[in-house]
């Protein structure tokens, strides 16, 4: 993997950083996107001292197809190409279903769905020229599970996996595989937020008794991106302890 270059949206923080760190460790060139711009510069930054590749922080809002366009024509002229796309941005704004506004509705799904599509459609441009790519999705457990208060958050993720075997189907000739992880409940700063009692319902729920980590989802991500993960696309990898199987 080394000297390949990957896109990893929403990765100042979370999932998305661990993401961009175990790339980095393998000597892979990282692209640091997130609405913060403050934030990426320095996780560019401290990613680029740490490990010893070539980083670019790019501000981007992936819903917005402007924005997201300019996102790969800064990386194609900075890296010539594109090896792997990890679409990780996403929010949470939960409600109920009979007090969720539109607005919040609107915003969930053009943030966690319409800026992995808007993602894919400029890297498969890219990739399809090289014939090689690899595409990882952040899905979710709640995809699969559901979740009370998250009807927005629930579909934008099922959307990212039926996108994902899609896309898998379609670009397969051209040496692309698509492919997406769906975590559990990890700790991250979107769950610390959680109430206590949310949280030890959670872990009742799960068989290996703990919440997982960054680095567990992360594994799984750069597992998929690896070149021996050829014969692999069109799949879900659970990374959840057993909470769905």
């Amino acid at each position: 993997m080394k000297g390949q270059t990957a896109i990893i949206t929403g990765s100042s923080r979370g999932i998305g950083k661990t993401v961009a760190e175990e790339f980095a460790k393998r000597g892979v060139n990282v692209v640091i996107v997130d609405i913060n711009e403050e934030a990426s510069v320095k996780v560019a930054e401290e990613i680029k001292s740490s490990f010893k590749v070539e980083t670019l922080p790019i501000k981007a809002d992936v819903s917005n197809p402007e924005e997201v366009k300019r996102l790969f024509e800064e990386t194609v002229k900075k890296f010539q190409k594109i090896e792997i796309l990890v679409n990780n941005a996403g929010i949470t704004k939960d409600n109920l279903l009979i007090r969720m506004k539109d607005e919040e509705w609107d915003a969930v799904l053009n943030v966690n769905l319409k800026g992995a599509f808007l993602c894919c459609r400029e890297a498969v441009k890219i990739m399809s020229k090289h014939r090689y790519g690899r595409i990882i999705n952040i899905a979710s457990v709640v995809a699969f599970i559901g979740n009370p208060g998250q009807v927005n958050y629930s579909a934008s993720k099922a959307g990212l996996v039926a996108l994902t075997k899609t896309l898998a189907k379609e670009y397969a000739s051209r040496g692309i595989t698509v492919n997406a992880v769906a975590p559990g409940f990890i700790q991250t700063a979107m769950t610390d937020v959680l109430p206590e009692k949310v949280k030890e319902e959670m872990l009742r729920m799960i068989p290996l008794q703990r919440f997982g980590t960054t680095y567990d989802v992360a594994n799984a991500v750069v597992f998929l991106a690896k070149p021996e993960s050829e014969y692999i696309t069109g799949q879900v990898i659970h990374v959840n302890g057993g909470m769905y199987m």
